[in-house]
């Protein structure tokens, strides 16, 4: 697995098991997990604790504040974490409505090792300033 040791990863996520998966995978990073239950937790740690993420992995369906709501919030304090929503529940205007609101990508659920393998690497991954060719 990717070391991303000094990266800060949050979870919002309600499902207990989906939430310990998730945080089963990421842990093996070294990242700095943080997990909230819902959408009022994570908007508060945000605006009031003034808690900073590079990465957010956001299920659509939390309460309090659902996922596209807490990723307007969240764009509000940071423009370029990207933003991973998650959801069982596919539809074209929820799909639109995410991006609209900041989402970098939309995934459908069961997201597998493989794919959130490819998510941290793809935004996480440290990258050479430059390439040199031989």
């Amino acid at each position: 697995m990717l070391n991303i040791t000094g990266k800060r990863i949050a979870i919002v996520e309600d499902d207990a098991a989906s939430l310990k998966y998730y945080e089963t995978l990421l842990k093996e990073t070294g990242a700095e997990i943080s997990a909230f239950g819902n959408g009022k937790e994570f908007v508060d740690a945000i605006t009031v604790g003034r808690a900073h993420f590079d990465l957010v992995f956001m299920d659509f369906l939390v309460p309090l504040i659902n996922g596209i709501e807490c990723t307007r919030a969240f764009r509000q304090v940071n423009r370029s974490a990207p933003v991973i929503l998650i959801t069982a529940y596919y539809s074209e205007q929820t799909k639109n409505e995410a991006y609209i609101a900041g989402c970098t990508e939309y995934n459908l659920k069961p997201v597998f090792p493989d794919k959130i393998h490819m998510i941290l690497e793809k935004y996480l991954s440290p990258r050479p300033a430059y390439q040199v060719y031989d």
